[in-house]
């Protein structure tokens, strides 16, 4: 298995990962990886989110969220196997993704005011 190169996370600002964590597909995909654990296949990881996207679109929210410091990729096979660098990013920006955390958006029900606002 060989991993994949990211930036050490004391270069990162937090605007750049503001900025990735903007993306609601990426958003989603942080939250799902930190409910998931450990190393999980890429491809895995928005499963049971309701977002569909394509291998290419995956592959680019991917790269953005580990040039942005917040994953780490290893590389088996034709698999990239992904984890969330969460004591890194702890030390870096302290509680950021506890707070990714405990905000999660609750969803909406069809046909409820918040679903039609």
């Amino acid at each position: 298995m060989t991993e994949v190169i990211e930036p050490a996370l004391q270069t990162v600002t937090i605007d750049v990962v503001l900025s990735a964590l903007a993306d609601p597909v990426r958003l989603t995909f942080v939250r799902a990886l930190d409910a998931a654990g450990d190393w999980t296949c890429g491809s895995d990881v928005l499963r049971n989110t309701g977002v569909t996207i394509g291998k290419s679109t995956l592959s680019h929210h991917m790269k953005v969220l580990r040039d942005a410091g917040l994953i780490r990729t290893r590389v088996d096979g034709i698999r990239r196997l992904v984890t969330l660098r969460y004591d890194e990013v702890e030390q870096r920006f302290p509680g950021l993704l506890a707070m990714l955390r405990e905000h999660r958006p609750a969803p909406a029900a069809a046909g409820s005011p918040a679903s039609t606002a």
